[in-house]
């Protein structure tokens, strides 16, 4: 059977001044009537029952996740702590999992992903889904690349494995960095590489087991957490897992274990990890731009604008202008993965109301 673990517990600090702590880009419409989060469950209709989907988040976000997605169990929605990065979580969801079936299928699933073709989607994961119960190999998808993206880590695709429903899954023969930029058009010309999506299937009974081997001291710190469940002892569980390693899955497990494979798909992803990432999936103008504004925007070129007031630009190009009613956000297009350091900017001068 398989079962579905959402990772919705970032920040989306690229986001601002629309993300904000109270309310992260997972819980935001930004692309159509419905949060990304809530588009993350409604595309694994058909695929995953609502039963056995289960969504890990902060416990600050536990009353949103509560409200946004009201036909998932309450025991389905798992609080942690604090954040200790992606091995904990999926740590902790595959406690969870384990709990329904010792040999289930865990898709690991980002709360903030677009997906264009999502029959597609459910097609790469249901192939990655048999491939998996194998109970043999890590899954993961690897997106076919269209562009010399530096925002991105890469996956090299090795040798052909075998073939699931029509869909080929090959070994992965490596996992890289983020690259420059000379490097990335290297990896789209050669056609060997894809990009790595941070979407993961596997066996729960397999990623427990590579914890034990790889991660034993977070291994250590599960299952105390797990003995702590089996008492409902949740007042346990929130003082041992500050103490688990802050590593994330990529690096404790993805890059260290051999027996890793790769689907690769083409159905439309994004990770929305920006506002120029946001930009790529909206209609623009005469002069390139992607505005959500009224107003004049005079030989103005390459922007997003994005308000609820009136907006005139003149004589700008390669901009992100945001207004988010107490705050406005004026940025380069080139450096939109460099929010963060403004949030923190703000944080530092004493701001802290408008994070």
């Amino acid at each position: 059977m398989l079962y579905a673990v959402i990772l919705a517990g970032g920040k989306g600090e690229r986001f601002w001044p629309y993300s904000r702590q109270k309310c992260p880009k997972q819980f935001l419409k930004l692309m159509g009537s419905r949060s990304m989060l809530q588009q993350t469950v409604d595309r694994l209709c058909g695929l995953v029952e609502v039963q056995e989907t289960f969504v890990i988040t902060g416990l600050e976000y536990l009353e949103l996740v509560r409200e946004q997605l009201p036909e998932l169990p309450p025991e389905n929605i798992i609080s942690e702590p604090v954040g200790r990065d992606t091995a904990a979580a999926v740590g902790l969801g595959a406690l969870y999992v384990s709990r329904r079936s010792a040999d289930g299928v865990m898709l690991v699933l980002p709360a903030d992903h677009y997906i264009r073709d999502e029959e597609s989607f459910r097609w790469a994961l249901s192939a990655a889904g048999a491939a998996a119960a194998r109970g043999e190999h890590l899954v993961t998808l690897g997106i076919q690349p269209n562009r010399p993206e530096t925002g991105y880590g890469y996956i090299k695709q090795g040798s052909l494995h075998d073939t699931y429903a029509s869909v080929t899954a090959y070994f992965v023969e490596k996992f890289t960095e983020k690259p420059g930029f000379q490097e990335a058009m290297k990896y789209l010309a050669s056609g060997e590489y894809l990009w790595n999506s941070g979407m993961f299937i596997w066996r729960v009974d397999l990623i427990r087991s590579l914890i034990n081997e790889l991660l034993p001291e977070l291994d250590y710190g599960l299952h105390n957490i797990e003995k702590a469940l089996d008492r409902n002892a949740l007042d346990e569980v929130k003082e041992i897992y500050p103490g688990l390693p802050k590593i994330s899955i990529d690096y404790g497990i993805m890059e260290k274990a051999g027996n890793v494979l790769v689907i690769p798909g083409d159905f439309g992803w994004d990770d929305v990890g920006s506002w120029t990432a946001l930009g790529r999936h909206y209609d623009v103008d005469e002069q390139n731009n992607v505005v959500d504004a009224r107003g004049v925007f005079l030989d103005t070129n390459d922007c997003l604008i994005s308000s609820s007031k009136a907006v005139a630009t003149l004589g700008v190009d390669n901009l992100i202008v945001v207004d988010n009613e107490d705050s406005i956000l004026v940025c380069h297009k080139d450096r939109a993965q460099e929010i963060k350091e403004v949030v923190q900017a703000l944080k530092n001068a004493g701001y802290g109301e408008l994070i």
